[in-house]
């Protein structure tokens, strides 16, 4: 009896451990599914607002304000919640008559134990005695990179009733709103035809009632239809043996792949934004927009004529004014009107003049006390050494002005050299400064040009040849700031590298523009650009490409201004048409690496590699995922999906 006793505690605690599953077993993967609905789905004739859906177990929701989207949409937010083992709405708009509705719940639905998504539901019933089941769907991608645009609504407008005007003042009649893919499906279409619009719905009230929002548009009429069509589905053993390729019939609705290129408007409205004097040296005036004039200064607690160097940001919407007086530096308050440009409530540009008070972040007393601080620490070490019959300074030195050189040890034989200062100058003396180039054991002058960029930026350039070891050597005191501080003498050595270190990367393209100009980037692997060329005769060269892995994108220049312009839908402006080239391109050393590329090869929503794309496709079988990573944990297969 003792020995039976044992055994079944025994089989009663190894029951306990397996049921626990420490070492961690499957997840179940199987998501909810409905069994019955009050009206029942696809129903016509219905006059309830409440739709309750029951399921086949415990499920959750969530996210139900960016998921769920109810169609036409509801002016008032809908009030759906799930409890066990049901979800209950309750719509508290009136109900359209002879209209199908549609509550598109997208991933949203899942199990309450494992998080299993529903995938794609979408219920639907009508209030009239027929319901509409056509289908139009596509993609919305960032027109500026090509990336899919979450969270964005599209909508659908009738052709017959629609004008330019119509997006600005009735809400869209049917929406949808994109997934992590960029893409939507607007359901429960009835036959006609269409226009179609996307929109970053700021206020939620589905249309476009502010600037500001991100919009895209297509003028092309969309006229929905459907047709039986079949595809090919693969049945798994397991993870790694196919058992079957069985053809499965389906419903294919058109169109499916619509592509809208989303932009934000340029905000061109002008007004000060901010003033701030972080530096007590400069003042900092920054505006929404620029002007191609700048602000009128009038000093109200100082002469302002003279008193500055101005240095204006490249769109003039960033201005700085370096005091050159130390006067007015050490002055904690200056007190002026700035006369400036600024759009009014009408949306011209009327003159704007502002009293402004630029007060000093830190105080001139707190400053010359850590001055004085410096001064007592500097005298403690010359008494010190005077004391030891050491070398001391008699006067205190001025600190020397600090020269930033944007230049490597090794470099590119198409780089420049870049000087930049951290104050304006008043001196600077180009013929202080000296490049030398190493042929065999000499050293000869070589040739170079030294110019202004901006008030505070330099550039050297020169005929680099490759393999050529250089020498860039600035005089003391070269560099003069407006507050009288030199820079020191300057020396540095620069290698150019031998031309077979480097690869050469040729675009030929398929076609070119009936306008514009094509430009060709250069991108490196976080889709960040690197170097970029205008197409001419279509081929993009790009020389002296550093051995390593690159991204090609285009963009279609209409108004040479050589970057890339937005879109402005009151004008009926797209924004410049942006592409991808489809995959990463190697670039090895001594080779020339071409590429032909056909823009419109692929559609645009299959173009942006996904190495490089940012927002990736929502996860609709989280599952899968988990149980892979449980199988490579243990080092086995994972089951295929369904099983547990």
């Amino acid at each position: 009896m003792v020995i039976i006793s044992l055994i079944v505690h025994l089989t009663s605690f190894v029951s306990c451990a397996r049921m626990g599953s420490p070492d961690g077993g499957w997840y179940d993967d199987t998501p909810p599914r409905v069994v019955s609905s009050s009206p029942v789905e696809h129903g016509t004739n219905v006059k309830n607002k409440r739709v309750t859906i029951h399921f086949n177990e415990y499920i959750k929701i969530e996210d139900v304000q960016n998921k769920v989207i109810v169609s036409p949409p509801q002016m008032e937010m809908p009030e759906i919640k799930a409890t066990s083992k049901r979800i209950v709405i309750n719509l508290q708009d009136t109900l359209k008559s002879n209209t199908t509705y549609t509550i598109d719940f997208s991933d949203a639905i899942t199990d309450n134990n494992e998080g299993n998504p529903m995938g794609n539901y979408t219920f639907s019933f009508s209030t009239g005695s027929e319901i509409d089941t056509l289908q139009v769907s596509g993609y919305v991608l960032d027109a500026s990179n090509l990336e899919p645009v979450k969270g964005m609504l599209v909508g659908l407008y009738e052709d017959s009733t629609f004008a330019d005007s119509t997006f600005h003042t009735i809400p869209m009649m049917r929406i949808s709103r994109t997934n992590g893919s960029g893409q939507f499906i607007i359901k429960g279409v009835a036959p006609g035809r269409y226009r179609i619009r996307a929109l970053n719905d700021a206020d939620g009230d589905f249309i476009h009632a502010q600037k500001s929002e991100v919009i895209a548009f297509s003028d092309e009429i969309i006229e929905p239809s459907a047709f039986a069509d079949t595809r090919k589905d693969t049945l798994w053993t397991d993870s790694l043996h196919i058992n079957n390729i069985v053809t499965t019939g389906f419903t294919h609705f058109l169109p499916d792949q619509i592509s809208l290129l989303a932009f934000q408007a340029l905000q061109t409205d002008r007004y000060l934004i901010k003033t701030e004097r972080k530096q007590p040296e400069k003042i900092g005036l920054f505006f929404s927009y620029g002007h191609d004039s700048l602000p009128n200064i009038r000093g109200l607690n100082f002469e302002a004529d003279s008193a500055f160097v101005i240095e204006p940001s490249l769109k003039n919407d960033t201005i700085f004014y370096w005091l050159r007086d130390t006067t007015l530096v050490n002055q904690d308050t200056l007190r002026f009107e700035a006369t400036y440009m600024m759009t009014d409530t009408t949306g011209v540009l009327v003159e704007k003049t502002d009293t402004i008070e630029a007060l000093a972040k830190v105080p001139y007393a707190k400053r010359l006390k850590e001055q004085l601080k410096e001064y007592e620490k500097w005298k403690k070490e010359q008494d010190k050494k005077k004391k030891h019959d050491e070398p001391y300074d008699t006067v205190m030195r001025k600190p020397s002005l600090q020269v930033k050189i944007s230049a490597s040890s090794s470099m590119s034989p198409d780089q420049n050299v870049y000087f930049e200062m951290p104050v304006p100058l008043s001196v600077c003396l180009a013929d202080s400064v000296h490049l030398y180039s190493k042929i065999d054991t000499l050293w000869y002058r070589t040739p170079f040009v030294f110019e202004q960029t901006a008030p505070r930026q330099y550039v050297l350039k020169a005929e680099w040849r490759p393999g050529v070891e250089y020498s860039l050597e600035v005089d003391s005191a070269a560099f003069q700031s407006i507050y009288g501080i030199v820079s020191k003498p300057i020396k540095q050595g620069l290698k150019v590298k031998k031309e077979d270190e480097f690869s050469t990367l040729i675009i030929n393209l398929a076609h070119q523009p009936d306008s514009g100009e094509v430009i060709i980037q250069m991108l490196d692997t976080s889709d960040k650009v690197l170097r970029q060329t205008i197409a001419k005769q279509g081929s993009a060269e790009f020389y002296f490409v550093k051995p390593a892995k690159y991204y090609v994108r285009a963009f279609i220049d209409y108004n040479g201004n050589g970057i890339w312009d937005t879109g402005d839908y009151d004008a009926g402006q797209q924004a410049e048409p942006v592409y991808y080239y489809h995959e990463a391109i190697e670039c090895k050393a001594k080779w020339d690496v071409s590429r032909n590329w056909d823009f419109n090869e692929r559609p645009r929503f299959k173009q942006k590699p996904m190495a490089i794309t940012k927002q990736k496709p929502d996860q609709e079988k989280q599952l899968r995922n988990r149980n892979a990573q449980r199988a490579a944990e243990k080092g086995i297969p994972a089951p295929p999906s369904g099983e547990n």
